[in-house]
This record gives C-alpha cells, structure tokens and sequence, in this order.
C-alpha cells in the first residue's frame, strides 16, 4: 500500500513541477525555464569548447569559427530553451542525442536555425531552413525572425518524439521510428547522403550541442537553459 502512495505522490510531484515550469508534452507554449539548468555554464564547466572558439560578450554566446560546443553530460529525455539571433545568412543548428561528437553529423539529430531570408537559405530544400529537423522534416511554416532579431527556440527530446516550437509556434513534429531509410523521408523526399544512418537506428540519449560559425556567418545565443524530464 505504501508502494501505491509514493507512486502516486511522485506523479503528482512530477505534474505539479510540471505545470509550475510552464512545461507541456506536446508543448503548447515556451516554458517558465529561468530556474532550469544553464545548457552552456558561463566558465564552459560542463562543456567541451575547442579551442576557446566559443566565448560569451556578456549573455550572450557566439563562435569565431565553425567549430560545434558539446556538453560532457549525455542527456536522454529533456527539453531545451533558448534563444538565437541570426546574421545575414546564418546557417547553424542545435544538436541533440550525438552518441559520437568526433562524426557528428551522422551520429545525432540537428534542429536547423537559418537566415531564411538570405537569397541561398530561401531558395534551399524546406528541409533546410530554420525549424526543420535537418535533412529529414521541414517546418510546417516559416517562423524566424530577421537577422538581428532575437528568437525563441523550445525543444523538446522525449525518446523518439522531438517537438519544434520556434517563436510560440510548433513547426516540427518528428517520431523518428518512421525514417527507417537514409536515402529517402516517409514523404519520399531525399535526405542529404552525409546523413547516413536511419533515424530510427540512432541512439536517443547523447551529448548536446551548437553549431559554430557555419558558411561565414556568425550565431548568437542567450538564456540557454536545459531540463530533464521522465
């Protein structure tokens, strides 16, 4: 009987938390996240930063080169919150569930952040383009802001469901059981050929990171704020 109340305390503990942290599965709104904890400490503690690219001006982080921060901590279910501000043709990303930082790239999930109003951006695959889980899902509109402009990103990693929300609105819906193929998305579209393992093969727990100085142009994030959820 004892075994039944504690369950049933931990939910509701769990639910109260929940709802105190504005936190939502799927999510219907950024979340309460000041109190969560920092994703990128201000000392880069919990984080491998090569070659000190990264650096903070203040709150805010950026990179001189194109060169990803990862966290030493591997997450499994969580939700990150941040904002971004891009340039004139930014092209960077947030990376979630890497079991291999050294080869990326086939190796993890990238959400895109994008300068979708520079003319190269605009004119590239859907798949491409900021709130697309990269390669693999299009956003369902187009929600970033002008370059420099802040936006909000909520991204949510609950095993194989990732939710997209950019700017209070959820652009990305991904159940990763249904890319069985790493030629081709469940719509029949192409995924890049470097994006070569099948989403429902890869690991959902890893180390998260950001993509640097990518295509020349730089990135700007603040209020980088993590939490793990059951």
């Amino acid at each position: 009987m004892m075994n039944k109340y504690a369950t049933i305390l931990m939910t509701f503990s769990i639910l109260f938390s929940n709802y105190l942290s504005g936190q939502n599965i799927p999510p219907t709104k950024h979340p309460k996240s000041k109190k969560w904890e920092d994703l990128i400490a201000k000392d880069f503690s919990n984080v491998n930063n090569p070659g000190n690219v990264w650096s903070f001006q203040g709150d805010i982080l950026t990179a001189s080169e194109d060169r990803n921060i990862w966290t030493h901590k591997e997450y499994d279910n969580f939700i990150i919150d941040l904002q971004f501000k891009t340039a004139e043709g930014t092209n960077s990303g947030v990376i979630v569930y890497c079991s291999d930082t050294s080869e990326w790239v086939p190796n993890s999930v990238e959400i895109q952040i994008a300068d979708d109003y520079a003319k190269k951006w605009a004119e590239s695959p859907k798949t491409w383009q900021c709130g697309a889980i990269f390669g693999h899902l299009a956003a369902t509109e187009s929600a970033v802001k002008k370059p420099g402009k802040w936006n909000r990103y909520t991204i949510t990693c609950q095993d194989k469901m990732i939710y997209v929300m950019l700017n209070k609105k959820l652009v990305a819906t991904m159940n990763m059981d249904l890319w069985t193929s790493a030629k081709t998305n469940p719509d029949g579209s192409e995924i890049p050929a470097w994006l070569s393992t099948p989403f429902n093969q890869l690991p959902t727990k890893g180390s998260v990171g950001l993509q640097g100085k990518h295509a020349g142009a730089p990135i700007y994030f603040r209020r980088l704020k993590i939490r793990e959820i059951n």
